[in-house]
């Protein structure tokens, strides 16, 4: 298998989308650099993560990552059933409390 960004994790099945460009920290700013895909898929798997860009990363790449995180479930590469907030995408918990 081809290496891939830090950012991906050992289990999501899914190749990189470019060069790393983004570095997502969690609470504790223990960090990782990784393509705006599994930047985001990251991102979306942490609580209370941030995302910064790299030196050289193209105009608009974090805050596409961030955009992308909301709309992705924790840990999206595992199959199952998802009803607890912790579970969901920002998104989706966004749409529960406006029910």
């Amino acid at each position: 298998m081809d290496a891939r960004c830090p950012a991906a994790h050992p289990q999501d099945p899914t190749p990189c989308v470019g060069p790393p460009v983004v570095t997502v920290l969690d609470e504790v700013n223990e960090g990782a650099d990784g393509c705006e895909h599994h930047g985001a898929r990251l991102l979306a798997s942490l609580a209370g993560g941030r995302v910064y860009p790299l030196p050289d990363a193209p105009p608009g790449a974090a805050i596409r990552v961030f955009n992308a995180a909301d709309g992705i479930r924790p840990f999206c590469w595992i199959d199952g059933p998802r009803t607890r907030p912790s579970q969901l995408s920002h998104a989706e918990n966004r749409a529960r409390r406006h029910c």
